[in-house]
């Protein structure tokens, strides 16, 4: 997971984000947000859900399981409301930090003790 503070949400801000991490061909999903319209002009794969519709996973080729869904990423955003809910009243030039390591920790969340190691190497470098 990457994690931007953007000035805006514009198609030609977010596109370079996007082609820097997300590998041609990959198959993104969102939700109908017309800032993720040009992805297939971009070279990806694109599914939309339409949360204004009350959609928030489709099941396609109904085998029981939604292959099409951003439940992962609002849980995400769930998980990050909740670890600032306690820091109250953070300034916008602060945010970017804390953001940096509530991705640093998403990401190294798997390697449980090894954590330690990583958060040291990262400090290092």
């Amino acid at each position: 997971m990457i994690l931007h503070m953007l000035a805006n949400v514009q198609q030609k801000t977010i596109k370079p984000i996007i082609t820097a991490a997300v590998a041609p061909g990959a198959l993104v999903h969102t939700d109908e947000y017309s800032i993720y319209a040009r992805l297939p002009a971009w070279g990806y794969g694109h599914k939309t859900v339409c949360h204004g519709r009350g959609e928030y996973a489709r099941d396609e080729d109904k085998d029981g399981f939604c292959e099409v869904h951003v439940n992962t990423m609002e849980g995400t955003w769930s998980l990050l409301r909740s670890w600032l809910r306690p820091h109250r009243g953070i300034s916008q030039d602060k945010l970017p930090l804390y953001l940096g390591f509530f991705e640093f920790v998403h990401n190294a969340r798997r390697r449980g003790k090894a954590l330690l190691g990583s958060l040291v190497g990262a400090l290092v470098t």
